[in-house]
């Protein structure tokens, strides 16, 4: 997505690629709301899918790793709100709050330390964090935006045919564009490579203190 259709110009090829990225109705953006997902959904991505599992990973090895991938995907699945899944995809859902609270809290931290405005990062997480309706998402969307030029994030977004008004990050800051998803793809693999070198060193620690 940080190439391919961006570089040509080509909304409708992005559209095309969005649900592979993310579960959110690509017919519904425009190209600034198609920038916009792919940004965020990178950055949550990046806390979910690599940072939390290697936390999980250094904290109970392969078992919790597989486990809090097992949780995460579980709440992809039946997470959202639906008359079919409500119970049980609230409880999937408050599980995978749980189970990521540290994982995005080492994502955050991460992405403040190896972004290109460590304090613009902490002052969004202060500002904004406690505005996103995920616990997890939001300090980790709000240090992207506050260390990525100060980006506008947040706002109306649809899932399934069901629209969501979220908050808006950062109301004053400008649209993201294409540079911006290049720039986000090069931070998360620098918070990957940050947050595996941190997650060997705890495992280590964990080895040696039971030897």
């Amino acid at each position: 997505m940080s190439g391919g259709p961006w570089r040509r110009g080509d909304v409708e090829g992005a559209r095309a690629r969005l649900p592979h990225l993310c579960g959110r109705d690509p017919q519904a953006l425009d190209a600034d709301g198609i920038a916009r997902a792919v940004v965020e959904s990178v950055a949550e991505n990046t806390s979910d899918a690599v940072v939390g599992a290697l936390v999980w990973g250094a904290l109970a090895g392969v078992p919790g790793l597989l486990g809090f991938r097992a949780v995460n995907t579980l709440d992809a699945m039946v997470g959202h709100k639906s008359e079919r899944y409500r119970r049980y995809g609230w409880a999937s859902a408050r599980l995978d709050d749980l189970a990521g609270w540290p994982g995005a809290r080492l994502t955050a931290v991460l992405t403040t330390v190896s972004g290109g405005d460590p304090r613009g990062a902490l002052r969004a997480w202060r500002a904004d964090a406690g505005k996103h309706p995920s616990p997890n998402a939001g300090p980790v969307e709000a240090c992207v935006r506050g260390g990525r030029s100060g980006v506008r994030l947040g706002g109306t977004l649809s899932y399934g045919g069901r629209v969501e008004h979220r908050p808006v990050l950062n109301r004053a800051g400008r649209a993201v564009d294409t540079q911006d998803i290049e720039r986000a793809v090069r931070l998360s693999r620098r918070v990957g490579l940050l947050a595996l070198g941190v997650s060997v060193a705890a495992r280590a620690l964990r080895k040696g203190r039971a030897s």
